[in-house]
């Protein structure tokens, strides 16, 4: 089992039972995650995360850029899998980021 933990979350990712070993994730399949996002304070973390994540082998799906088609405005992401193929965003967007300016510090 390998745990991510931070102040704000926790998950963790375990082998799968014996029977199911074999079988295959697709993110189109009933009941299936079809990806995780989380979400970033800036662009420039986007940016930092994705260097990280691409350092460590990660398959990039798509590498940092604005979604225009996307909301709100200013939506700006990255996406990657994991090895089983699980697909995850790392995203911010100006309301984000609006928010995150605004935010008393001190957290």
């Amino acid at each position: 089992m390998i745990e991510y933990s931070h102040e704000g979350l926790s998950f963790a990712l375990s082998s799968p039972r014996a029977a199911l070993r074999h079988e295959v994730v697709h993110r189109r399949r009933p009941g299936a995650l079809h990806h995780l996002a989380f979400r970033a304070a800036s662009r420039a973390e986007v940016d930092r995360l994705h260097d990280a994540i691409k350092a460590i082998g990660a398959a990039i799906v798509a590498p940092p850029k604005e979604y225009p088609e996307y909301t709100p405005p200013g939506y700006y992401a990255f996406f990657f899998k994991d090895p089983d193929g699980i697909k995850y965003e790392i995203v911010t967007h100006a309301k984000a980021q609006a928010q995150e300016a605004a935010a008393p510090s001190g957290r």
